[in-house]
């Protein structure tokens, strides 16, 4: 579904991303793990079109990403839960999931995709009218993931999602991320919290300063010496 071969980003003078190369297969859960700065959020900004390669492609079901708009990305059936959130805080929860459906026409099954956000997300419904901004952390997590789902995307990219949040709160969020996947929509994780990435991923990918180290099935990469001792305090 999606090939990334070979990508060289910087940003500036900074070599983020050397000769990164990924596939993740439709109906997958893929993930990307990896220390802070190691380059899985610009990876993640590139397949978005936030960030141009300077070298490498990135092929999103036979079509070449590489100088397409952000926006016409969307339209292809890519979306992104972004780090840190990134709710239109000053807006109420609707406004915010009306905004993730900007692109679409459709006014009918827009309204049919909300409720079913609201079905997926009970507590968003009771707060449909209040300020994003007023939201606690799980719930504006909740709500980037249903702006997300108002494109309708097929493929889902997630940075992050667990940041910040309680245990029992990164659960539920890992197990929403589980139930989005059984219904279809392809994605690509990117997480700090390897245990659990682990845990629901068909494959992953570590990276270390902005290269592929080391991939695998999550049994092959639970396993490895080196990622027990980086990444699962083992």
């Amino acid at each position: 579904m999606l090939q990334v071969k070979e990508i060289d980003v910087y940003y500036g003078a900074i070599h983020a991303l050397k000769k990164l190369s990924l596939e993740v297969e439709q109906g997958k859960i893929v993930t990307l793990i990896g220390a802070n700065g190691a380059g899985k959020t610009t990876t993640l900004k590139t397949i978005s079109g936030l960030l141009r390669p300077v070298s490498g492609t990135i092929t999103y079901k036979g079509v070449d990403l590489t100088k397409v708009l952000p926006e016409k990305i969307v339209a292809l059936g890519i979306s992104q839960v972004p780090e840190g959130r990134r709710v239109f805080a000053p807006m109420t929860v609707m406004e915010n999931l009306e905004m993730g459906a900007y692109l679409r026409k459709d006014k009918k099954e827009v309204q049919q995709d909300m409720e079913l956000v609201f079905e997926r997300f009970p507590r968003l419904k009771e707060r449909r009218r209040q300020l994003a901004g007023t939201l606690s952390g799980g719930e504006q997590q909740m709500l980037a993931i249903g702006r997300a789902l108002m494109a309708r995307p097929e493929l889902m990219l997630m940075d992050e999602p667990s940041m910040g949040l309680a245990p029992l709160l990164v659960r539920e969020i890992f197990q929403i991320i589980k139930d989005i996947n059984s219904r279809g929509t392809t994605i690509l994780l990117v997480e700090q919290n390897a245990h659990m990435a682990l845990s629901i991923a068909h494959k992953a990918y570590v990276v270390e300063t902005g290269a592929i180290v080391l991939e695998g099935s999550p049994e092959q990469l639970m396993k490895s010496e080196e990622v027990k001792k980086a990444y699962l305090g083992g």
